[in-house]
């Protein structure tokens, strides 16, 4: 096994923190943010319990079911907006925004680019474009292959895993990864997946049941939205 996915694997929850500002699943499903319980209320929100693993007493998961933008008007983040986002009504950072519509608003990119096989290998090619082709305009941008020698600290390095980018751009939240996770996990066998990571998760068919990505195994916080994977899913393959 590679350095990189050993340390995954040995992430305990004794270690595992939730950012401040960044995503969770709150009340009722609806998209939240870690945030510190006081602030939530001050912006008008409701947290939940359990949400934002493992994270020091006050942070909890906040989100706000309506707020001043139309009838649907909605707290999510800006990246899953189907309609007009307006700040400042809405608990969290900048990204978290009142949105106009009730719909899911996921994506909408045009189809990104699939690196062709060489350095990237065949495996990681064929998964490219069968989770694409699976959820066509959800993906706005591929990474394979990274700078560094194979076998190295990651599975990138031999070409043998995908970044799906999935939101407006990097550094910028969504909630659209889970489907996609969630999908890999799903066709495990024809994608011959080693792991797939989301949201601070991970999963793999040698260690996990196949279960909802609420129930993952959780990862350390690592410092993020890009490296705690709120941007991208990344997928690693045999």
């Amino acid at each position: 096994m590679q350095l990189h996915a050993l340390a995954i694997f040995l992430a305990t929850a004794a270690n595992v923190m939730a950012a401040t500002n960044e995503p969770c699943i709150g009340s009722g499903g609806r998209a939240g943010v870690c945030l510190s319980t006081s602030s939530c209320s001050s912006a008008g929100g409701i947290t939940i319990d359990g949400a934002c693993s493992a994270d020091p007493a006050g942070i909890k998961c906040c989100s706000k079911a309506s707020c001043a933008n139309g009838s649907a008007g909605n707290c999510r983040w800006q990246s899953d907006c189907g309609g007009t986002s307006v700040s400042g009504l809405c608990p969290g950072p900048a990204q978290m925004k009142c949105c106009s519509s009730a719909a899911t608003g996921f994506g909408g990119y045009s189809a990104p680019a699939i690196p062709g096989v060489g350095a990237c290998k065949a495996v990681a090619v064929n998964g490219a474009k069968a989770l694409v082709a699976a959820w066509p305009g959800r993906v706005r941008q591929i990474y394979c292959t990274r700078d560094c020698a194979c076998p190295g600290t990651s599975d990138h390095c031999c070409g043998k895993a995908i970044d799906f980018m999935c939101s407006d751009g990097g550094g910028v939240p969504t909630m659209s990864g889970r489907q996609l996770a969630e999908w890999a996990m799903n066709n495990r066998g024809t994608l011959n997946l080693k792991y797939v990571i989301w949201g601070q998760r991970i999963w793999s068919p040698s260690v996990d049941a196949v279960k909802a990505w609420t129930s993952w195994r959780t990862m350390e916080d690592r410092g993020d939205v890009t490296q705690n994977h709120w941007d991208h899913v990344h997928v690693s393959f045999n």
